[in-house]
């Protein structure tokens, strides 16, 4: 596939989550109740971790040091109500993975445009939350569990 007015079928999902197990998440204008990490597609030509400091900054206005890459990618199956976007027959979209920690639970400046608010939850909660089974899954998989420091 070339460089066309389609969107690339390669995305990238980037979980924000901070030290003490919160998830930020974030949930679309449409449709109104998909909640997810950050994520987007890359732009023809780009590579994944250029695409997640990206989406990191457009979608958070968070800075992407210490964004790890977790040599880790799917494919899935792109939602009816999405396909559009793609060139016809596109139906499957390959997904890297990719993670930022922070010290705790931060404000971030939403892309207005995309998203209508943020939410930072328990790891769990997020999963719970998450529209897409491979964000759900990429959560419980790679966003580790707080140790407990108390006796």
């Amino acid at each position: 596939m070339t460089e066309s007015r389609y969107k690339r079928p390669e995305s990238v999902l980037v979980l924000v989550y901070s030290e003490d197990g919160q998830v930020l998440m974030l949930r679309r204008h449409e449709p109104p109740t998909f909640w997810q990490s950050v994520t987007g597609s890359l732009e023809w030509g780009e590579e994944a971790i250029d695409a997640a400091r990206r989406e990191l900054k457009e979608e958070t206005g968070l800075d992407a040091r210490g964004l790890e890459d977790c040599s880790s990618s799917r494919m899935f199956e792109i939602y009816e109500i999405f396909r559009e976007r793609y060139e016809p027959g596109v139906t499957q979209n390959r997904e890297h993975l990719f993670r930022l920690a922070v010290a705790e639970p931060c404000p971030v400046q939403l892309d207005m445009q995309e998203h209508a608010e943020y939410a930072w939850m328990p790891r769990v909660d997020a999963a719970r939350r998450a529209s897409s089974y491979t964000n759900r899954q990429a959560i419980l998989d790679w966003v580790p569990i707080p140790s407990r420091t108390d006796c």
